[in-house]
């Protein structure tokens, strides 16, 4: 059984279960961040599909060291909570207060409400972090990466997920607090600048990047983009039933084979990476 104290002596245990750091953190999130995604994330073909791939990819390039899966900025533990039932030892890694109380209510174990700095996990301790749509809410992408890299052990993996393409850059990434979008060969080249060997990287969610581009980009370019609620949030994430939906898992189920068998996409509109430390870095 994984205890969060053998990787770090700086957390402490409140009385909802969950592992608190006495320092506060500075999030580029929006506040309402959390629970606006935690009322669409279940009935969400786009939340779906993606723990599909992240759990394809993780499957096709499990931990090499044992133990447990750092879900790095895991917000309210929807990615966390499908690795788990498919038997991944998981611990949540999440600053912002109500995802980490959301992630506890979802039923996972272990969840640390701080951030990788304030939490004091200890270098060369963790075996695997996830970086689940986190990278382009970092300023400094670099330096990010490099402590990601620090905390690893020898041959630690790190899987990532980023959205994909500038041209795709619209007042919805200004909203969600993104501070860049990425090509599949830039965030390969940040991994292997930062100390990363490339596994497997492909784009994902290749039926979206026309839509993105009509609905996001066309009308932040042209000055008309409206303001972000809950109730746009669920018309563009609720489609899991219909003939749109039924459309999209046809096209998007292949995805899933290609990349359980390590087949990587050219095009789309995220990318997914399987990277490992290298060593001497």
């Amino acid at each position: 059984m994984f205890d969060v104290r053998s990787v770090s002596r700086s957390l402490m245990l409140d009385e909802s279960g969950v592992w608190t750091a006495s320092q506060a953190a500075k999030l580029s999130y929006p506040e309402a961040g959390h629970g606006a995604c935690f009322s669409v994330e279940d009935g969400s073909f786009w939340f779906s599909h993606r723990n599909e791939c992240i759990l394809a990819l993780i499957k096709a390039h499990p931990p090499r060291t044992g133990g447990p899966i750092f879900d790095v900025g895991g917000g309210n533990g929807f990615v966390a909570s499908r690795l788990a039932e498919n038997g991944f030892e998981v611990v949540l890694v999440e600053p912002g207060p109500e995802g980490a109380q959301n992630a506890k209510r979802r039923g996972i174990e272990h969840v640390v409400c701080a951030t990788t700095e304030s939490a004091g996990f200890s270098p060369n301790a963790l075996p695997a972090i996830g970086l689940f749509d986190v990278i382009e809410h970092i300023e400094d992408d670099v330096e990010f990466l490099r402590s990601m890299r620090g905390l690893l052990r020898h041959m630690g993996q790190v899987y990532v997920t980023v959205p994909a393409h500038t041209a795709l850059w619209s007042n919805e990434d200004v909203r969600a607090g993104h501070f860049r979008r990425y090509s599949l060969g830039a965030v390969s080249k940040l991994l292997e600048s930062t100390g990363f060997r490339i596994d497997f990287a492909s784009y994902i969610f290749r039926p979206l990047p026309i839509p993105i581009f009509a609905a996001r980009t066309v009308p932040s370019i042209v000055g008309r983009s409206a303001g972000r609620d809950r109730h746009r949030t669920a018309r563009e994430h609720g489609l899991k039933r219909g003939p749109v939906a039924k459309l999209l898992d046809a096209m998007l189920g292949s995805e899933i084979e290609n990349i359980k068998h390590r087949r990587p996409m050219r095009f789309g509109a995220s990318c997914l990476v399987a990277a490992t430390a290298s060593m001497g870095s």
